[in-house]
């Protein structure tokens, strides 16, 4: 009767999660199919006419290209400067004895729950007064600090034992060489699941950008691909729409294929210590 049970229970979580990976995988197949099917059957789901026209169309309405660029850019620079600050703040909270070290670790500890969208017009007064309005430096300098990140890291570098820092610092290394050295590899993990989540976070960010750019030259892709779906030339091209859609998210889902397993296996780690 008990083995029945647990068959049974087996059964509905499969099925269940069956049927939430095909909800899940409906619109991204829809949007696959559609970015390669002819305009003229775009909104027909029994016609499909292989074509890369729609991706031809696209790359001469809009620089794309550009786009591309620019998000690369700015996601790719905001982590390898998260990594440093991240880094050096970790350690100072996890290693280092100061004063009101317990406080300032708190709100570093409030600020992962403030939604960005709350702090949009105190960030936007501020880089306006710094003159940097339409610039990439201004869509990424809110960002280049992580409390979450910080805090990731600090539990990692909290489990690592003590003996290890101080049989290096017995060797001769400095604290620099020992994060180099020691900290670094050990919590690759963390930085590996931290890096995935900001990648994606700013690769998809799109109010903020739209915020602070008008111009060709500092606009990410997310930016770009509105503008160019509610143009009054494009807003009715459902095929073009999903091709350039489809430029937008297949970096993400190729770097989600290629790291998939490095990606649950590091918030699995991450998430036990």
């Amino acid at each position: 009767m008990l083995v029945k049970k647990d068959l049974s229970y087996k059964l509905f979580k499969y099925s269940l999660a069956t049927l939430l990976g095909v909800v899940w995988f409906v619109p991204l197949f829809w949007l696959v199919i559609t970015a390669f099917k002819d305009k003229t059957a775009a909104l027909n789901l029994f016609q499909f006419h292989f074509t890369l026209k729609n991706f031809v169309s696209v790359s001469q309405g809009a620089p794309f290209f550009q786009y591309f660029m620019n998000s690369i850019f700015i996601a790719g620079t905001i982590f390898c400067v998260q990594v440093i600050t991240m880094t050096f703040g970790a350690y100072a909270f996890a290693r280092l004895r100061f004063w009101g070290k317990e406080i300032l670790f708190l709100l570093f500890l409030v600020q992962i729950i403030i939604p960005n969208e709350v702090l949009i017009v105190p960030n936007y007064l501020t880089i306006r007064d710094l003159h940097l309005i339409d610039t990439k430096l201004a869509i990424m300098l809110p960002f280049l600090g992580t409390s979450l990140g910080i805090f990731l890291l600090r539990q990692t570098i909290k489990s690592i034992p003590m003996d290890m820092e101080e049989a290096a610092r017995l060797d001769g290394c400095g604290t620099l060489r020992i994060l180099w050295h020691v900290i670094m590899p050990l919590s690759k993990p963390a930085y590996v699941a931290f890096g995935l989540v900001s990648i994606s976070y700013h690769w998809n960010d799109f109010l903020w950008p739209l915020i602070v750019t008008n111009s060709v030259h500092n606009r990410p892709m997310t930016v770009g691909l509105a503008i160019y779906a509610m143009s009054a030339e494009t807003g009715a091209k459902w095929a073009e729409t999903c091709s350039a859609t489809l430029l937008v998210v297949a970096p993400l889902i190729i770097l989600f294929i290629v790291f998939q397993k490095q990606f649950i296996n590091s918030f699995i780690k991450t998430g036990i210590k």
